[in-house]
């Protein structure tokens, strides 16, 4: 009897050849899902005379069963499950030893890096390549903007601040069809209203000018002395992986040409780990940040700033049970799209993703988003 019971719970079944299967006993179970468990493993039909998919070209799919069988080969019995993709494309029956219990880790198959991160306790939910330091685009005007909250938060500085736009090198950055978005049509214009305009439109001279203004002046030399700034935050923060030589996230490459070049590299490099580390930081020490960053859109000095999150309500990649809120976007040639999410469900921590060198950014933070919360992660 333990000898039967061995063979029943523990062979490995033989290899699928011309005899076929024998169903000794068959039961429905409750829909169950289950994911790829060795990549050794293959969908067979129920005789097992036709191999319908190896399992190794499904690293990350989901099966769900619904009957399990008690197959006999030979003088070997062993349980398979009767299972189907999500897709309901391949359906057949698998060994039970070849499949875990649970749906699938969450794949993403284009960005480069990617975190989720639990921004009330710094917990890493999901990692990729997450200590990687890489080029992230506009996502550096998450650190540029702190800088200005906390200048308005601790100094006599307030949010009607008027900012100096007038250095030539701005203007024509801001009319760029490449690099602009945002004109400065005036000479000056409210701490405010450059900040929504960074921020919503992901405006590259208004974050620049914001980092002149924090640094004290309006010129390229104070743009210098705030990336000496953000470089210094970055360490107290203890972000071993961030280096910025940029205030907006351009490449020096293109900077050179509007005065903004500093030395060092051509990029500004950060790890999809320590882009979440800042984020928490804005997010937890100026949480109105989220007033804007939820925002479709805003007219500011008479120019619309869209924003480009597309997993806001009305957007293509929009999922109510999300709660997006937030929070930037970015991209360049070096960089690809990166973007960081976040949201806040009732009753749960608030969670913050990354997704860095992405080529659907929206698609993947979303799948990203759905999985921390279908396993009960934060």
């Amino acid at each position: 009897m333990l000898l039967s019971m061995f063979s029943l719970m523990s062979l490995k079944p033989a290899a699928a050849s011309a005899a076929s299967y024998s169903v000794v006993s068959s039961s429905n179970m409750s829909k169950t899902a289950y994911h790829r468990a060795s990549s050794k493993g293959a969908v067979y039909n129920i005789s097992h005379t036709k191999k319908l998919a190896s399992l190794s070209k499904y690293p990350n799919t989901t099966w769900y069963a619904t009957k399990k069988v008690t197959l006999k080969h030979g003088s070997t019995k062993a349980i398979y499950y009767a299972v189907k993709n999500g897709a309901g494309t391949v359906s057949g029956y698998v060994w039970h030893s070849y499949l875990n219990k649970g749906t699938a880790p969450v794949y993403l198959k284009y960005a480069r890096s990617a975190v989720a991160m639990n921004a009330k306790t710094d917990k890493v939910l999901y990692s990729k390549s997450a200590d990687t330091p890489r080029p992230i685009a506009s996502v550096t005007k998450l650190m540029t903007l702190y800088l200005v909250e906390q200048k308005v938060a601790n100094t006599g500085s307030t949010w009607d601040s008027k900012v100096n736009t007038s250095y030539s090198g701005l203007k024509r950055m801001g009319a760029s069809s490449v690099y602009g978005g945002f004109k400065f049509n005036a000479n000056s214009y409210t701490v405010k209203q450059l900040y929504q305009a960074a921020l919503i439109e992901s405006s590259n001279n208004a974050a620049i000018a914001l980092g002149q203004w924090v640094a004290g002046g309006s010129t390229p030399s104070y743009n210098t002395k705030f990336i000496s700034m953000m470089n210094a935050q970055a360490k107290k923060w203890n972000l071993g992986r961030a280096t910025y030589v940029s205030a907006n996230g351009m490449e020096q490459s293109a900077l050179r040409g509007y005065g903004y070049s500093v030395s060092g590299a051509n990029a500004n490099m950060v790890s999809a780990k320590d882009v979440a580390l800042i984020a928490k930081h804005l997010i937890t020490d100026y949480p109105s940040v989220l007033a804007d960053s939820s925002r479709g859109s805003l007219t500011v000095a008479g120019q619309l700033c869209y924003n480009y999150n597309n997993l806001l309500p009305g957007r293509k990649y929009y999922d109510s049970s999300l709660k997006v809120d937030g929070l930037k976007t970015g991209y360049t040639d070096l960089a690809g799209y990166c973007f960081v999410g976040t949201g806040q469900k009732a009753g749960h921590d608030r969670l913050i993703t990354v997704v860095l060198h992405d080529e659907d950014e929206f698609t993947e933070t979303r799948s990203l988003m759905q999985y921390v919360y279908s396993k009960n992660l934060i």
